[in-house]
């Protein structure tokens, strides 16, 4: 493999068939067949036998194994076909449930690939001269990529051009300091790889700079990629989620298991010739208690979630991140192109001169010459605020490209978040000019001179004055200002500039942000503004967004710098503007906020943002004008930059952990209800069968799966919105819904206990048994209705969700199958009179009233608790 770091840059262009310029689309296509080869590998995916016999491993799972299993073998033995259609029966559903679990596990991969394709990065390229925006997985060998601030290096490069280009390749080094390049440098001999400074190489990321550089090498060829062939399977990380139920299921199996063998002993000891029959009793509570269809149905709800959320523009990296979302309650928010449009127009201008003299035109060609957009296939490609600036120009009759050619840049310094100015020297007709903009503040501690109709003149005290109040007057406009400086020099470093005037850029709030500022205070959740802009302008659109009141709601950077962090704490929880920050104090704030006890939201789009996104508990990224490393390190990314979806996920993510609380409150205290009804049957009448083995499976079959989905699929209620963040440190099981699985369980496994007895004392063991089958089938069903809202089920239309429709038709269905047919007699159930199915039905819907009645004393004690 060629050494491109030996090489000089005209000598690695002709290597690689490439120029500055960069490729054709004719040697793009002719190179795209073999760059394809070096793709990275995936890791070989697991087949569907693998995960077939994964989810057979599950130690509930083992347990209906080893009982049908059992069943076979004794009914073989003592040659009852009965015995063995059972244990056939219960090998059949725990396939069927094996089969349901390997289909849900390839229907949330094929959903991850999709959003994998949505979030795949990109990268520019200039190709014939002009700057594309492509998917980094379509790059070729000799393309040139055009780097700037947090671009994530796309493959090893060979760098061509570089400008104050410093690349931090901690990635790969593990050196947290970022490396200065430069193109220039050629080297004799052999240099370890961090010291190659004319080199950029795959996974490391720009933190200033621009710079430019030709493919060298791709793929597995790159020095990461080299890496990542030999790294062995990861090991999936379980979510916070996936542990809780985790430990729940261990719990839960535990308990089974111990009063299964409880019940084993003493069903010997009422019969103590009846061994395999006390066996089949405690492998029947086994049954009855494991929630077969949790694992999957978790995984149901979540795809549901994270696929309905990428629809709404928001895609979803970290699975962890929808849990989060449901307790977060602050969002710290970037202004522009989050709160605001970012669509920028140059509204208003001040200077010492009109629009009619020279000086106008000069200014304006600082405006376009002292800009970083790029000129693309369908025009300039940049930030809003360059665009807007090319854009007032191009109304003057002055255009960017044009004047490119004209006045070449020779050199320049790029704008970054501690000197908050961009320098660019240009050759004005033989002359070295040196145009700067950035902030105010910034560029006055440059200039010893102002620009006026009637030529450059010293600037004194009184004429700052002057300018900082016009500086003001803008910014209370809301609009973002942007002052501009010149000298005639090819030198930065002097006080000798120029100052030229300012500009008022107007960026207006999103239509959408005042619903969503409003949904979030609702919400309990405190929306934060953090913006470099100047402190009016922050708290002008803060106002009129409703983020905060008044002035006193704001504070600068330079106020933080003076605070402790114990006056810094103090001040989070009071003021919800800060303004003029750097990244450093982003990453202050969100960490006093969650000393504070807060679970904080950030969003962010520049590579200075990173450190805060990676701090907070969940990192929001724009999707839109995002860098390449934000995308990377962000937990969450809003395709359309808007603090409004930002809202609509956090929204999804309450609904999600809603659902799911539902979902396990539905099956555990159903569950409840089939093993404490067998367990107390089993004590007060020993001997006596309550259910069959066959049958509980039967009632899991039927009740389990496809109406936990339902309840997973559920919509979101409004009030989901008028509830304060849930607590971090909350499981499952807190504010009740713990308390709520054992006492509606109890009441279920009274209504069942109730219909055995009555069939069993009336008309005998076997009425008893089917009374209990058809009992536990309906107050299932029935406890849906009141299970899928904390709301009153009477005011909501429950067929509006489809899931709901199918499992309730699909149940009675194939109950109603059962009960009319010879499928009866395969699971051991006899024939209802009238009297019993009217008693079997009333106790069965008694449970949707039952549970009603619960919701309204539990919400009468909440809002005691809350008052």
């Amino acid at each position: 493999m060629e050494e491109y770091y030996k090489q000089t840059v005209a000598d690695s262009l002709i290597g690689l068939n490439s120029q500055k310029q960069g490729l054709s689309h004719h040697q793009v296509q002719d190179r795209r067949a073999e760059s394809k080869k070096y793709a990275i590998k995936e890791q070989k995916k697991q087949g569907f036998f693998a995960k077939f016999f994964i989810q057979l491993k599950e130690l509930m799972v083992l347990v209906l194994l080893v009982s049908g299993v059992v069943s076979i073998v004794v009914g073989i033995v003592e040659n009852s076909t009965s015995e063995i259609v059972d244990g056939a029966i219960i090998l059949g559903i725990v396939v069927m449930n094996a089969l349901f679990g390997v289909y849900q596990e390839r229907k949330s991969e094929r959903a991850i690939e999709s959003l994998k394709q949505i979030s795949q990065p990109e990268t520019y390229v200039i190709r014939e001269n002009k700057v594309v925006k492509i998917k980094t997985i379509d790059l070729v060998f000799g393309d040139v990529v055009s780097l700037s601030a947090g671009s994530v290096i796309p493959a090893d490069l060979r760098l061509i051009e570089s400008v104050d280009l410093k690349i931090n390749e901690s990635a790969l080094t593990g050196e947290s300091e970022a490396v200065l390049k430069s193109a220039d440098v050629v080297y004799e001999k052999n240099v370890a790889l961090a010291e190659r400074c004319n080199m950029a190489f795959c996974g490391s990321f720009v933190e200033c700079g621009v710079g430019k550089g030709v493919v060298t090498a791709l793929g597995r060829e790159t020095e990461l990629g080299k890496i990542a062939q030999t790294l062995n399977e990861t090991k999936k990380e379980l979510t916070p989620l996936q542990k809780n139920i985790q430990f729940v299921g261990k719990i839960l199996t535990y308990l089974i298991l111990l009063i299964a063998g409880v019940t084993f002993v003493l069903e010997i000891c009422a019969n103590p010739n009846q061994i395999l029959r006390a066996f089949l009793t405690a492998i029947a509570i086994s049954v009855a208690a494991i929630p077969e269809s949790l694992p999957a149905v978790i995984t149901i709800i979540m795809s549901l979630g994270v696929g309905k959320l990428s629809k709404q523009k928001a895609i979803v990296k970290r699975l962890h991140s929808v849990e989060t979302l449901g307790a977060c309650d602050v969002i710290c928010s970037d202004k522009t192109g989050t709160i605001t449009q970012n669509k920028m127009v140059l509204k208003k201008y001040f200077a010492f001169f009109d629009k009619t003299d020279a000086e106008f035109q000069f200014l304006l060609k600082n405006m376009v010459l002292c800009n970083d957009a790029k000129l693309g296939e369908s025009g300039y490609i940049g930030s809003a605020t360059e665009l807007a600036l090319i854009n007032f120009a191009h109304q003057h009759q002055i255009d960017k490209d044009k004047e490119e050619v004209v006045f070449p840049r020779l050199t320049e310094e790029p704008f970054n978040s501690k000197t908050k100015i961009m320098f660019s020297i240009n050759d004005i007709y033989g002359k070295k000019i040196c145009f700067a903009k950035g902030a105010l503040d910034r560029i006055l501690n440059l200039c010893n001179f102002y620009q006026t109709r009637q030529g450059v003149l010293p600037l004194n005290e009184n004429i700052k004055e002057e300018i900082k109040k016009q500086n003001n007057n803008l910014c209370n406009d809301a609009l973002r200002v942007i002052a501009f400086a010149y000298k005639q020099s090819g030198t930065i470093d002097s006080c000798s500039f120029i100052f030229q005037g300012l500009c008022g850029i107007e960026d207006p709030p999103r239509k959408e942000i005042f619903e969503a500022v409003k949904t979030c205070k609702k919400a309990g959740m405190r929306p934060i503004m953090i913006t470099g802009d100047f402190k009016n302008t922050a708290i002008a659109i803060a106002k009129q967004t409703g983020i905060a009141q008044s002035e006193k709601d704001a504070i600068s950077g330079e106020e933080l710098d003076k605070l402790s962090d114990e006056e810094l704490q103090a001040v989070v929880e009071s003021k919800s503007v800060f303004a003029r920050v750097s990244p450093e104090h982003k990453v202050k704030i969100v960490s006093a906020l969650q000393r504070m006890g807060h679970v904080v939201a950030m969003t962010g789009d520049g590579v200075n943002d990173a450190a805060s996104l990676k701090k907070a508990d969940i990192g929001i990224g724009m999707g839109k004008s995002g860098t390449d490393i934000i995308k990377e390190t962000a937990d969450i990314l809003i395709t359309d930059d808007n603090f409004a979806t930002i809202v609509v996920a956090v929204q999804e993510g309450r609904k999600i952990y809603s659902n799911i609380q539902k979902t396990i409150k539905y099956l555990f205290s159903a569950n409840m209800a089939e093993i404490f009804a067998l367990f107390f049957i089993t004590l007060l009448l020993p001997g006596k069968t309550f259910l069959f083995p066959i049958q509980i499976l039967f009632v899991n079959l039927i009740t389990d799966s496809l109406p936990a989905i339902a309840l997973g699929a559920e919509r979101v209620e409004q009030s989901v919105m008028d509830e304060k963040p849930r607590p971090a440190k909350d499981t499952l099981l807190s504010h009740g819904v713990g308390i709520s699985i054992l006492l509606l369980g109890a009441v279920q496994t009274i209504l069942t206990l109730c219909a055995y007895l009555m069939g069993f004392y009336i008309y005998g063991e076997a009425v008893g048994t089917t009374m209990a089958f058809y009992t536990l089938n309906f107050i299932q069903l029935f406890y849906m209705f009141t299970a899928r809202t904390k709301e009153s089920c009477f005011k909501s239309n429950p067929f509006k969700n489809k899931f709901f429709t199918l499992s309730i038709v699909a149940g009675f269905s194939m109950l109603a199958i059962i009960a009319t047919t010879k499928l009866s007699g395969i699971l051991k159930l006899t024939h209802l009179n009238g009297a019993c199915w009217l008693f079997v039905l009333l106790v069965s819907v008694s449970i949707i009233f039952i549970g009603e009645l619960y919701k309204i004393i539990e919400r009468k004690i909440l809002n005691k608790k809350l008052h």
